[in-house]
């Protein structure tokens, strides 16, 4: 009964997740909706802090919010032993190709091709909580993106001086997100090692 409730709400999460990602793809009016539901939780936050702490606040909630989901939805045991049987496959290879043994490589590449579907349940098991992660991080986004564009909003960068947040850096890269990124390294690393994540 309760591995069944758990299996249909872990299916809601993910088709949720896997909901708004695709909605702010295809609809500008839902990532302006979108923005708007969230402002009516977090509107305030601007109020009280300047803006750049603000964006720090984000990486702090979505750094939290993605370990965790890390954390309990991923084997990292699992990913560990993976990634030693592809380090001992590669060291494997190698050998076998500097030596020109030919036997030793067709029967290291059957091995490969077996390797594929744990290479697969990898991939699946680490893209699974980024359909969780989105639940949390996309209505923040959105309402981020919302905010900056209905306001001026300068920010100074050391050895770059003052510039609107809603500039590019370079291509698709605006200030305010180069900013979010480097609040969220330091904040995410804290978090990690804090949760004992990770160590693979």
């Amino acid at each position: 009964m309760n591995e069944n409730m758990t299996k249909s709400l872990d299916n809601v999460l993910l088709a949720l997740g896997f909901a708004l990602m695709f909605g702010i793809m295809l609809s500008e009016e839902f990532r302006h909706s979108m923005g708007e539901a969230t402002g009516m939780l977090i509107g305030w936050l601007p109020l009280v802090l300047p803006f750049h702490m603000v964006i720090f606040v984000l990486a702090a909630i979505t750094g939290l919010y993605a370990s965790l989901i890390q954390k309990y939805t991923m084997d990292w045991e699992f990913l560990r032993k993976q990634q030693e049987k592809m380090k001992k496959f590669q060291r494997e290879f190698k050998k076998a190709q500097l030596s020109g043994d030919k036997a030793r490589q067709q029967q290291l590449q059957a091995e490969q091709r077996e390797m594929l579907g744990d290479q697969g349940e990898m991939m699946k098991m680490q893209f699974k909580p980024m359909a969780y992660i989105g639940i949390v991080s996309i209505p923040l986004f959105m309402w981020a993106y919302l905010y900056i564009d209905q306001h001026t909003l300068l920010l100074t960068f050391p050895f770059w001086g003052q510039h609107n947040i809603s500039d590019s850096v370079i291509g698709p890269i605006f200030y305010w997100f180069y900013w979010y990124f480097v609040c969220s390294i330091p904040v995410s690393q804290i978090i990690r090692k804090a949760l004992n994540i990770g160590g693979i």
